[in-house]
């Protein structure tokens, strides 16, 4: 059995409605998905998803009739992989600096010098 949930568009605080069952746990309602989390339309597989992706301003789901921006947004499910919630936030590959392994500075451009005069400027 599914109950009517709100929630409300991070880009103009439009409501929209989804029906869906009880036991799924909203993670976030943002303006950008989560990195490798799957989404469906409202009218999708809502159940097997990691989340939804909203028109703000569809008809279906509005509870307004003509309210909306007409910009997308995301209702991301909390998500468990090997018995752990998953946090969206956390890098999923990791960047190693060259801190101390480098030029201090950059390397000069190639090219002229600049003016041959030693007034400087262009003229």
């Amino acid at each position: 059995m599914g109950y009517p949930v709100s929630y409300h568009c991070p880009h103009c605080e439009t409501v929209v409605e989804l029906e869906r069952d009880g036991y799924l746990a909203d993670k976030a309602v943002t303006p950008f998905p989560f990195e490798g989390w799957a989404y469906v339309e409202p009218d999708g597989d809502v159940e097997s998803a990691d989340g939804v992706v909203f028109t703000c301003g569809d008809e279906a789901v509005t509870r307004e009739a003509g309210a909306g921006c007409g910009e997308r947004f995301y209702l991301s499910f909390v998500k468990f992989a090997d018995g752990e919630e998953l946090d969206p936030r956390r890098p999923s590959e990791y960047v190693e600096l060259a801190e101390g392994r480098g030029p201090d500075a950059p390397d000069s451009p190639d090219g002229p010098r600049g003016p041959s005069n030693s007034r400087g400027g262009f003229y």
